[in-house]
């Protein structure tokens, strides 16, 4: 895929400026209540600009509703949700952000050339972009190493290369913000590493802000900083370091252990909810 970079740090990248820029996300009190059941419990977090912080916790802790209230696809959401200093799902956002589901969202019988022709055109309409048009989507399908395969239908490609068309997709107009949900989920270990190499090159070089969910603990210590959730509610927000010095563990994975059994000490028994 992309030549492979050496491991980065969990150091995020310096601003440029003197004055630190205001976050890519902020949240307060954010809610999302479905039914009788609260899918997301009164949230309180910020996402810097300009590094990757990783949303981590087990399936069914809340990461994709939070997700979808960030990108402003989530009904029913109270409290306050400002993405890139708008309120979420502002008209003005929808090309400032990319946003990748866990289902690959791609049409089977267009090739990946054509699936990305078609939504960059609707990214931006009209002949007169058609030459900057050529010229992203060329560099999308690059990124995502799916050049040899850019008239291939969609339909004929592995899982893991469906779900890097989508990636190639969100990448489209060089978004602000990228919001993935389990990108890795069911790639082999290569292309996970690369694609790793992939987000941190957004954020260094490109200086996008990302967002990506996972399940997988060992993937948040390749993160700049952390959300790690459980049931609805955020356990910590802060740097893979702190938390572990925070914790007095040598992993993340043991921190997030260490912080749902003080969380179980802490607080008293409800009923257990469904989250997604």
């Amino acid at each position: 895929m992309m030549n492979y970079l050496p491991e980065h740090s969990s150091r995020p990248p310096e601003g440029r400026g003197a004055a630190p820029a205001p976050p890519a996300v902020l949240a307060e009190d954010l809610t999302v209540v479905r039914g009788t059941r609260t899918v997301l419990r009164g949230l309180g977090l910020t996402v810097p600009r300009g590094g990757i912080t990783g949303l981590l916790g087990p399936s069914g802790c809340g990461k994709t509703t939070l997700m979808r209230a960030i990108v402003g696809t989530q009904a029913k959401v109270t409290g306050t949700l400002d993405v890139l200093g708008r309120p979420a799902g502002h008209p003005a956002l929808r090309t400032r952000i990319g946003y990748v589901t866990q289902a690959p969202s791609v049409f089977d019988d267009l090739t990946v050339r054509q699936n990305l022709d078609h939504f960059a055109e609707i990214l931006r309409p009209g002949r007169a972009a058609s030459a900057h048009r050529r010229e992203d989507v060329g560099r999308a399908i690059a990124d995502v190493d799916l050049t040899t395969h850019a008239d291939s239908l969609a339909g004929h490609l592995s899982g893991g290369q469906r779900s890097r068309v989508s990636l190639a997709v969100a990448l489209l107009g060089a978004p602000e913000l990228l919001v993935l949900d389990e990108p890795t989920v069911g790639l082999d270990p290569v292309l996970r590493r690369d694609l790793w190499t992939l987000f941190h090159s957004l954020a260094a070089d490109r200086g996008a802000t990302l967002l990506v969910s996972s399940h997988v603990m060992d993937e948040a210590e390749r993160c700049h900083r952390l959300l790690l959730m459980r049931e609805g509610e955020v356990l910590a927000d802060d740097t893979p370091d702190a938390l572990r010095t925070r914790t007095g563990s040598d992993t993340v994975e043991e921190a997030f252990l260490h912080l749902v059994d003080e969380a179980k000490e802490q607080a008293p028994p409800r009923t257990k909810e469904t989250t997604r």
